[in-house]
């Protein structure tokens, strides 16, 4: 198992279709992102993985063209990232469902607002609600539809679009732990069979390491990329796996990584707490 750490010159692949190279951003004088360096190669599940606060979202907005970096460079296809392109569509944290529109509604509004053969469109629809197991529910609305089934339905709005990368914005948050698991074994399978490459950002070390072919670890802000580490546990994917002792020394070392930054974490909120109860005392 080889793990590197991402500083200097990045060994530029021949496969990438996303870059990162020394990315910076700032909020304020606030430094967020202090040289972000990755790749992500085409055809492959990428992870992103860092404590919370580290910015993590805020590379997601960078790669979908929605912000812009205060210096580096981010590419898409070698070509630099200027503003939102289809080819990089955003699956979000909350659900970005139209509720005034049904499932059907919901999943066509991509096809339709870009003028494509919605005889096509609508064909592709069915393979894709049939593959989520959404199969009856084309009339629901999304208040209607479970958590789980929310997600499945954003994933088939994404894909019917023919993405050439979908950026995953921690997509299972707020769902209970057994719609959560089913939910990452309907993501890969989703990947394992369309082979559309995918970007997941999160903070779970196990979902990264089950999800991902390779996993960036990132550090407290300001933020960097500690450390890579690729996956070289066999795909298809399934839950067993999660039982073997290949996932579990992943999972271990995983932790091993990340735990100073997590402990990072918490004692710079106990002090942001700390002086905000000083503060109120004195007055």
């Amino acid at each position: 198992m080889t793990n590197q750490k991402v500083v200097g010159d990045f060994p530029k692949s021949k496969s990438a279709i996303l870059q990162m190279i020394d990315v910076k951003k700032s909020f304020g004088d606030k430094k967020v992102l202090d040289g972000i360096t990755f790749e992500v190669e085409e055809g492959t599940f990428t992870c992103i993985c860092g404590p919370s606060g580290c910015g993590k979202s805020t590379i997601i907005n960078i790669l979908a063209g929605y912000l812009e970096a205060d210096g580096g460079q981010c590419k898409f296809q070698g070509q630099p990232i200027t503003g939102p392109d289809v080819n990089r569509l955003v699956v979000f944290q909350e659900t970005g469902l139209f509720f005034w529109m049904s499932l059907w509604d919901n999943v066509l509004f991509g096809p339709r607002n870009q003028g494509k053969d919605l005889r096509v469109a609508k064909q592709k629809a069915r393979e894709l609600i049939e593959m989520s197991g959404l199969l009856g529910f084309e009339k629901k609305y999304p208040p209607q539809l479970s958590g789980g089934m929310q997600r499945r339905a954003e994933l088939i709005r994404a894909l019917i679009n023919d993405p050439k990368v979908l950026l995953l914005d921690e997509p299972f948050r707020g769902l209970d732990a057994m719609t959560r698991e089913l939910m990452q074994a309907h993501f890969v399978k989703v990947f394992e069979e369309t082979k559309t490459t995918m970007v997941l950002i999160t903070s779970e070390l196990d979902e990264a390491v089950y999800m991902g072919d390779r996993v960036y670890f990132l550090s407290t802000i300001p933020t960097t990329v500690k450390k890579q580490m690729p996956i070289p546990i066999s795909r298809p994917r399934d839950f067993k796996q999660l039982a073997s002792k290949e996932f579990s020394e992943l999972v271990v070392e995983a932790y091993e990584t990340m735990e100073a930054e997590a402990m990072k974490t918490f004692l710079t909120i106990k002090r942001e707490v700390d002086k905000k109860k000083l503060f109120e005392d004195e007055i």
